[in-house]
């Protein structure tokens, strides 16, 4: 397999890139470096330093390349920034998802995956119930408004071009190498402040020293997996949920973290962030039946936390 990764150098990007090379496909990355990082992008891979609005750039890395699938990663994915700037949102996840959608059918690309989202798209997710891919899609951002329609694009795609593809509709993703800027890289933040003893704070629920927002924590390796299963074609199902179906607030985030990391920080209650869903939680019973047992939230966090610790310990023996 021909292995072209959009947004390659990213958090989630990069580990789909070091499975597929293990696998020993020929992999290439394309990404602009605006929130991915060169060092992430792993040796044996060819690299385009590219924006994928940019669609006379795209068709060059794809026609020197000749991908045979797709993974499409890249994205603006700041809820905060999409509800700020839409016209820029739209840019990069409609109008650049485009760009990769009609070269990848002028190129004869076999199978393309897309990375979409499970929180945003299904919205407030009442108690007692996990969101499966038949809940009614609730996209209140921008963000979330431009996944789902980049998702029906790609139906129209099957349809038109007989482009096949598989949406992988995300929960909250953590692991190595995540970026602690941004609404998803709590993890990555609170790891970095539980290690340099500075206090962190729990975003309210709904009010002040609440436990925080419940979410569905999925663990990289688990959405890596997913990817590579996908582009195989061994997930029949054209909208997949990857998440845990297990509920974990920000509160009890942070107390693994504390006792994974073998440190006590004062956490601090803090108002309700403006746009924040209260309840997301996935279904991913088919997730499991396809692809076997997911890690749990603890042994995820435990294997995160080592590395945010042993990255840590390197930082200062550099200095």
């Amino acid at each position: 397999m021909r292995l072209l990764i959009t947004g390659g150098a990213g958090f989630i990007g990069s580990h789909i890139a070091d499975r597929a090379l293990a696998n020993g496909w020929d992999v290439a990355v394309l990404d602009d470096l605006s929130s991915g990082r060169r060092e992430n992008v792993p040796d044996g891979a060819t690299f385009f330093q590219t924006d994928i609005r940019d669609k006379s750039a795209v068709e060059a890395a794809f026609a020197e390349f000749r991908p045979t699938a797709v993974s499409h990663q890249a994205a603006q994915a700041s809820v905060a920034i999409s509800v700020r700037e839409p016209q820029l949102d739209a840019a990069i996840n409609i109008t650049g998802s485009l760009n990769i959608l009609t070269t990848s059918v002028a190129h004869k690309v076999e199978r393309i995956v897309f990375a979409s989202t499970g929180g945003a798209i299904y919205g407030e997710v009442p108690e007692g119930i996990r969101a499966g891919t038949d809940f009614n899609p609730v996209p209140i951002s921008p963000y979330a408004c431009s996944k789902f329609a980049v998702e029906k694009y790609l139906e129209c795609f099957r349809q038109e071009h007989g482009l096949n593809y598989t949406v992988l509709r995300y929960g909250n993703v953590y692991g190595p190498r995540q970026d602690p800027h941004g609404e998803a890289g709590v993890v990555a933040i609170f790891c970095n402040r539980i290690l340099a003893g500075e206090s962190i704070a729990v975003n309210a629920k709904r009010e002040v020293g609440d436990a925080g927002c419940i979410r569905d924590y999925v663990f990289i390796d688990d959405v890596a997996k997913a990817n590579i299963a996908a582009l195989e074609g061994r997930i029949p199902d054209q909208i997949l949920n990857v998440g845990t179906g297990s509920e974990t607030t920000t509160r009890q985030l942070a107390d693994i973290l504390q006792q994974t990391l073998k440190r006590t920080i004062e956490v601090l209650p803090n108002e309700k962030r403006a746009g924040d869903i209260e309840r997301s939680l996935l279904n991913a019973d088919r997730l499991v039946e396809l692809l076997g047992p997911v890690a749990t939230i603890n042994d995820g966090l435990a294997a995160t936390a080592d590395w945010f610790e042993q990255r840590a310990k390197s930082a200062q023996s550099a200095t």
